[in-house]
């Protein structure tokens, strides 16, 4: 096993990780004890205190077990944008021994759908504006949730404080119509008690799903343990501590922005500035009012930042601290961070899988476009993905990993877990699907994908359940979905159609990616569709998705060997 990144450690990081045997909600009581009075979270200038998140999540927790019936190791369903209702529920479910289900709010029925029924949520956390990609669920037959707790993000604000949200979220809550739906704001109201159920740190926490090639998502079983090995660690490779200001903008449905934007700051005690949607022009603004020191983005939202003039006219000497991954920060923009702001983009990677941080690079010794090195307690190697023996340093091969930030598994997915794990030397090993290679310092640098996921601005698109849902349409007759490099969000969604006979002329790439639109989230919908009179095909018949892709990319003047992060 390689140590040559031993030789450029961080000074004073330990070569190992010591998890506490606690729940995530340990951390909440802490720092309401410590802190009571200090800022916890910032949403449109509203300021939540310590004291006053610990007693909602109290609240909502005796809400859920007592009104609406969530026990220990219950799947809820999340469904938000950012906001404090989020944090709250998050928190509260996980009071309970109970599992968090982050679904992306921009989810299609049918996608939620599949969630609720794999994961056998009965109950679910949702924004009211989202109340139609759920609600169906409660009727009766469906089976799948018999409650729903909404929420709209103006509740609490004040008028100016309204007027700071994106014109979509500014609705004051609507009356409830239909069985089995209640007000978030009245569980914020109960008084009764959470009755103890002996939550212990290797208990079920969080189910984020994440797809797969097959085309059907699959939920990555986080315990207590796993997501506090990823955020202690990522706390102590970065030297961050109770003081620090987070900005919040990556989403919380996604590991970047759990973890990050709120899991990390909370075990701190440090404070959370939220926004509920990116917003170039505004984070500048919040970053110069409340001090922001710590910010974790994927690139394109830092290219967005510094874009805006006010950027360069407004106080941000504040900020200590950019991390990220998701892409590769562009080597034009990391050299004007360095000269116009004295900030190095400290590039890392990790995956749903391993709870988000995995490899990072030392913060005072980067490489650029750069992978990073294992961090406290991770063992990464690079083998034959074909077979699994263990290859030289320089040669490409799949990337395996193992830590306390690890999965359990897929849930109920036991050939999944077949394909995911192997064995070398004894110790259980991830495989990530990604090539990579390491240099001569130990450090690891991503090389191309054994998996065929799109990368599109840090979320990932799996092409099989894209053409699973292009074929669908009358239209179509064979489909194959391939990445195109894009400079803000790093690939793009790009569908290569054959039409039926009967229907060319008569639907334009337009009316396909406006029908994507309807039928999948609008990240996994093309952005680009072309049209050709046949595809090329193996010997087995098997669509060549690789050589399509290499020919789109030389088309575009890209290097399709390029290296990503």
């Amino acid at each position: 096993m390689s140590t040559l990144h031993k030789k450029h450690w961080p000074p004073g990081v330990p070569h190992d990780l010591r998890v506490p045997q606690v729940t995530l909600n340990h951390f909440v009581d802490t720092a309401a004890l410590r802190y009571p009075d200090k800022p916890a979270l910032i949403f449109a200038e509203r300021v939540i205190s310590y004291r006053e998140l610990h007693q909602q999540i109290e609240a909502v927790a005796a809400t859920l077990q007592q009104r609406l019936g969530v026990a220990h190791g219950d799947r809820v369903l999340l469904m938000s944008q950012n906001c404090p209702q989020f944090v709250i529920a998050f928190y509260a479910v996980m009071r309970l021994g109970a599992v968090v289900v982050p679904v992306n709010p921009m989810s299609t029925l049918s996608e939620v759908t599949y969630f609720a029924h794999n994961s056998g949520a009965q109950v679910a956390c949702v924004a009211q504006e989202l109340l139609p990609q759920v609600q169906g669920l409660l009727a009766p037959g469906e089976g799948a949730l018999r409650a729903v707790l909404v929420h709209a993000y103006a509740d609490d604000l004040t008028p100016a404080g309204v007027q700071t949200l994106p014109p979509a979220m500014r609705y004051a809550f609507g009356p409830l119509q239909g069985e089995g739906l209640h007000a978030f704001a009245d569980a914020l109201d109960f008084t009764d008690h959470v009755h103890d159920n002996g939550v212990q740190s290797n208990d079920l926490a969080v189910l984020p799903y994440t797809s797969g090639t097959t085309g059907h998502p699959k939920g990555c079983c986080h315990t207590h343990s796993t997501v506090l090995a990823s955020n202690l660690g990522s706390q102590v490779w970065r030297s961050l501590h109770a003081d620090a200001v987070f900005l919040c903008v990556a989403p919380l449905f996604h590991m970047l922005g759990m973890q990050n934007g709120m899991n990390m700051p909370i075990t701190l005690g440090a404070t959370v500035v939220m926004m509920p949607r990116w917003d170039a022009a505004q984070a500048v603004v919040l970053v110069e009012r409340y001090r922001v020191t710590v910010w974790t983005a994927p690139p394109a939202m830092v290219i967005d930042f510094f874009a805006q003039p006010s950027a360069q006219e407004r106080d941000m000497s504040s900020l200590a601290l950019l991390s990220g991954g998701g892409a590769a920060m562009p080597e034009a923009v990391a050299q004007m961070l360095l000269e116009k702001f004295g900030l190095s983009y400290n590039e890392a990677y990790g995956l749903s899988e391993t709870a988000a941080f995995l490899h990072a690079n030392p913060v005072a010794r980067g490489k650029r476009q750069c992978l990073g090195v294992p961090t406290q307690g991770v063992h990464s190697r690079i083998i034959d993905p074909e077979t699994l023996q263990v290859l030289p340093q320089g040669e490409v091969g799949e990337l395996v990993t193992r830590g306390a930030q690890v999965m359990q598994g897929y849930w109920q997915n036991p050939e999944a877990d077949r394909s995911a794990f192997i064995e070398l030397d004894g110790h259980r090993y991830f495989r990530t699907g990604d090539l990579a290679l390491v240099d001569e310092e130990g450090y690891f640098f991503m090389r191309d994908r054994l998996k065929r996921m799109i990368n599109a601005s840090g979320l990932k698109v799996w092409p099989a359940e894209v053409e699973n849902t292009l074929y669908s349409h009358p239209a179509v007759h064979e489909a194959c979905v391939i990445s195109v490099p894009d400079a803000k969000r790093g690939e793009n969604v790009m569908a290569l159609l054959v039409l039926k006979p009967a229907f060319t002329g008569q639907v334009s790439e337009q009316d396909i990616i406006d029908w994507s639109r309807q039928q999948m989230a609008v990240y996994k919908a093309p952005r680009l569709v072309r049209f050709m009179d046949s595809l090329p095909k193996s010997g087995t018949g098997k669509i060549m998705w690789r050589q399509l892709q290499e020919a789109a990319h030389a088309q575009m003047g890209a290097d399709p060997n390029k290296e990503t992060v």
